[in-house]
């Protein structure tokens, strides 16, 4: 039996070695051991584990965040505070315009991949987001409904499954709440647009029977425009009013020369000023010099806006003696929307066009003598293909609304010596996407080979010429979950340390998903967009079994196993050892080895073909066409599911020391170390041809396909099963509290480094483009009286500017920001928080666009452009 005091001893470590709210549960029932004075001893379930238990602090390390932490961070959204932890470490994706996953928001573990970060609710896994396919959205949790976040940073594939490769991240939600809530904010960013709302009301009771808590909580932030930032540079997009002439390659095909020249008289008159849109800029490869560039700055959202409204409730009541009925609902919707610059197009190879050049005799060929703009310095009337800011279309605008529903009933109780649970759970996930004024590539083409749309004064244009070429796309998406689980813990025998147990179960889980672009799109005929329709399902079935031996008083194992069998391609087992030992009072020692996997996503399982002109390097292609070694061709593409695609493969090894040292004063240090095989990816068309050039293996259904003579016919692409990758790093841990005299304070520090990360075996890729070596956060909170200070400092390592030939090329320095806050408890039982993040209104490194900004002045998936934040909030109690 577990004695009383040993729970106050495992409660304190818990708090010191950063499971600060562990001693909440999981699940909403808690087994109960008896303790020597006849009191019950509560057994529960921290993540990371099935098992119910009285101990606290196991042999996997789990970080808390509590409600206190998430209210003192300032943050309004969950993906918000999870994307400044210092695991985090490479960043991870928020909402963004011009993006198919415009609204979602995503956590990335150890900058593995945010498909290999498991997210759970309560235990339970949420099912991925229609907008991806692939990954779980954080926007679909609202914020008022979180009692905690616990984040198990190793993998944990032998007690949950797939993706839990990197870690998992646990919501755990509110249960017991007695009263009402009602809480409103707001904050304002130090740059124009970006403005944030907030606001939750909660109700709950309990009773002697149970409780219920229900409410409803809404957020919203603005749309955020790159012309807004003090930073901002124009652009200067190919893509605006020029033209290149063509080269007939003799076999129906055309080359671009890529001398892109601006179209006499159709570049706003001639201006250099980027404020106009259309403006002139130097180009040497022209034939006048000068090219017409589009500054498409002006126009595009840098972050889109994002609005988030949710109803939920959560409810126990004991049916019988020792048996629970629980419930858990939520309703979430998310609304975006996104605005990019209008459509950029052209029918050059250069830009993956049709290869159809503007023919001789169009009145917008500028080389045609019979053209209002026709100069002799173009040269020989040749074809020319255009490249075109369709301005005149209008911006293209996205609005995306995402709605999910859960249901999920259980019981639990026991059942002799055993504690068991039952349960089933339905999820549903739609997605609409729709967007407006696209083009309709095909249309667009003949009416600029034909003259109908006049290429020199594109406003001059009339409306029903525009109609026509213009189109509203739509996408439609769910991914839906239904879901039936169940379990039974005993104790087994007794051993040196104490009671061993068991616990063993099953999941069943199907899963159905549909991602529909509109006919148009799907065919690649729509300009400025393109899509590629998914959709299938499958059933996965799951047998579980995990057990605690405690060899020892101060020595347990725990050994855990997993067998998953998907119906669409295969199984996997997943086993754990996790090793626990206390040599010494306050002092834990911890380790284990595990093996994981991550199955294939149902959206590149299920994708229908889709077509594309790929530019390739190949030399055998290129002797065949009588063209130069080394030249660059366009060829077909064809990119396909791959029905043979299987599970990658993890293993990983933990080892960790957590000690108390002082009453006051605790740290834990965790070493980890992830090799990830047989890795899902995706073959490119050149890699295809670089593979078969070096006889290396090529995945079965993708290849490179030719006539006798070695003409390539066409590429077909796809995902496959090849290679490796390998990471691995340490966690620290450090909580200090002191009586001051005056008030407490407790400052904590989560720091993480990296001390490798490779791809198939190659070089070390820590300190590159996007991945800094290390990101820590360090969180102080002083207490006085009425009054609650709290300061945030924010650490993120510097890396490189580039990588070129396998050397990291420049520098982007370390980025510090400085987050304050003051709560003020009134005598009216409320709070009211007045705060600001980034105090110095630090902005982003600039330099570090190459590294997942594309077309942003910065690497938008690490930092923020917001600058300072002010924010306000008020919470009444009744």
């Amino acid at each position: 039996m577990y004695m009383k005091s040993k729970l106050a001893k495992s409660v304190s470590l818990a708090i010191a070695f950063g499971a600060a709210s562990a001693t909440a549960f999981s699940g909403s029932v808690m087994a109960q051991e008896e303790a020597a004075d006849g009191e019950a001893v509560e057994k529960i379930a921290v993540t990371g584990s099935r098992l119910r238990r009285a101990d606290l602090e196991g042999s996997v390390p789990i970080t808390t965040i509590d409600r206190s932490a998430l209210e003192f961070s300032g943050q309004i959204s969950v993906s918000d505070l999870l994307r400044n932890t210092s695991f985090n470490s490479a960043g991870s994706f928020r909402p963004q315009s011009g993006s198919s996953a415009q609204g979602v928001s995503t956590i990335d573990l150890r900058g593995l991949g945010a498909e290999r970060t498991l997210v759970l609710i309560d235990g339970r896994r949420l099912p991925k987001s229609p907008s991806t396919g692939s990954s779980a959205d954080l926007n679909s949790i609202p914020t008022a409904i979180i009692e905690r976040i616990e984040v198990l940073t190793q993998g944990a594939s032998a007690v949950y499954g797939s993706d839990a490769v990197a870690g998992v991240i646990n919501i755990i939600t509110r249960k017991e709440f007695e009263g009402v809530e009602v809480k409103l904010g707001g904050a304002e960013i130090e740059h124009e647009g970006g403005d944030r709302e907030e606001g939750s009301i909660i109700i709950g009771t309990t009773s002697e029977k149970g409780n219920i808590v229900g409410g409803v909580s809404w957020n919203h932030r603005d749309i955020v425009f790159a012309r807004d930032f003090p930073w901002y540079n124009p652009g200067a997009s190919f893509y605006g009013n020029s033209f290149s002439t063509a080269v007939d390659n003799g076999d129906g095909t055309y080359s671009d020369n890529f001398d892109v020249t601006a179209l006499p008289g159709g570049c706003a008159g001639g201006t250099t000023d980027p404020n106009n849109g259309f403006y002139l800029v130097p180009f040497g490869g022209s034939i006048t010099g000068e090219r017409c560039a589009y500054n498409f700055a002006l126009e595009s959202a840098d972050e889109a806006s994002t609005g988030v409204t949710s109803l939920f409730m959560n409810s126990e009541y004991e049916i019988a003696d020792g048996w629970k009925l629980l419930s858990k609902m939520n309703w979430n919707k998310t609304d975006s929307f996104g605005r990019y610059a209008p459509v950029p197009d052209s029918p050059s190879p250069f830009a993956g066009g049709t290869g159809n050049p503007i023919p001789v005799d169009s009145p917008n060929n500028p080389t045609n003598p019979a053209s209002a703009m026709y100069d002799p310095a173009f040269g020989p009337n040749v074809p020319v293909f255009w490249w075109h800011r369709f301005d005149s279309l209008g911006n293209r605008d996205n609005s995306v609304e995402n709605e999910t529903q859960n249901l999920m009933v259980m019981v639990e109780g026991e059942i002799g010596d055993f504690f068991v649970d039952f349960g089933v759970r339905r999820t549903k996930n739609k997605t609409y996407d729709i967007g407006r004024n696209y083009l309709v590539r095909t249309t667009a083409e003949a009416y600029i080979n034909d003259g109908t749309y006049d290429l020199q004064n594109p406003t001059a244009n009339p409306a029903s010429v525009l109609n026509a070429m213009k189109a509203t796309i739509s996408r439609i998406s769910f991914y839906d979950q239904d879901e039936v689980f169940g379990s039974a813990q005993t104790d087994l025998f007794e051993m040196d340390g104490g009671m061993s147990s068991i616990i063993v179960g099953f999941e069943w889980r199907e899963e159905d998903y549909a991602d529909q672009y509109d006919s148009l799109s799907e065919a690649g005929a729509i300009g400025g967009s393109s899509g590629n329709s998914a959709g299938g399902g499958r059933t996965a079935r799951a047998l579980f079994v995990e057990t605690l031996l405690p060899v020892m008083d101060n020595l347990e194992v725990t050994l855990a196993g997993r067998y998953d069998d998907y119906s669409d391609y295969g199984d996997d087992f997943s086993p754990q050892i996790s090793v626990r030992w206390e040599p010494m009072e306050d002092l834990v020692v911890r380790g284990g080895y595990g093996e994981g996997f991550r199955a294939p996503t149902l959206d590149i399982l299920t994708q229908l073909d889709s077509f594309a002109a790929d530019s390739v390097s190949d030399d055998t292609h290129c002797a065949a066409i009588n063209l130069p070694v080394g030249c660059s061709v366009q060829i077909n593409g064809l990119r396909t599911a791959n029905p043979n695609l299987g599970s990658e493969q993890s293993s990983q090894i933990s080892l960790g020391v957590a000690y108390q040292p002082l009453e006051s004063l605790s740290f834990s240090l965790d070493y980890f170390d992830i090799e990830i095989e047989e890795r899902i990816n995706f073959f490119s068309a050149q890699e295809l041809v670089n593979r078969e050039a070096a006889g290396d293996p090529i995945p079965s259904g993708l290849g490179v396909e030719r006539l006798a003579n070695g003409t390539i016919t066409r590429i077909v692409q796809g995902y496959g099963n090849d290679g490796t990758l390998e990471t691995s790093g340490l966690d620290l841990n450090v909580t200090y509290s002191q009586d001051l005299g005056f008030g407490d304070l407790t400052s904590t520090l989560q720091y993480s480094y990296v001390l490798d990360y490779r791809t198939d075996g190659g070089r070390d890729q820590v300190g590159d483009v996007g991945l800094p070596a290390d990101r820590g956060v360090i969180s102080n909170t002083l207490g006085m009286g009425d009054f609650h200070i709290a300061y945030n400092l924010n650490y993120i390592g510097d890396n490189a500017e580039n990588v070129l030939d396998g050397e990291q090329i420049g520098h982007v320095g370390t980025y510090v920001t400085h987050d304050i806050n003051v709560t003020y408890h009134t005598p009216f039982n409320s709070k009211v928080t007045v705060g600001v993040n980034n105090v110095g209104g630090k902005e982003p490194p600039l330099e570090s666009f190459r590294g997942g900004g594309g077309s942003r002045d910065y690497n938008f998936d690490l930092y923020d452009g917001y600058g300072r934040i002010v924010f306000a909030r008020y919470v009444q109690s009744f």
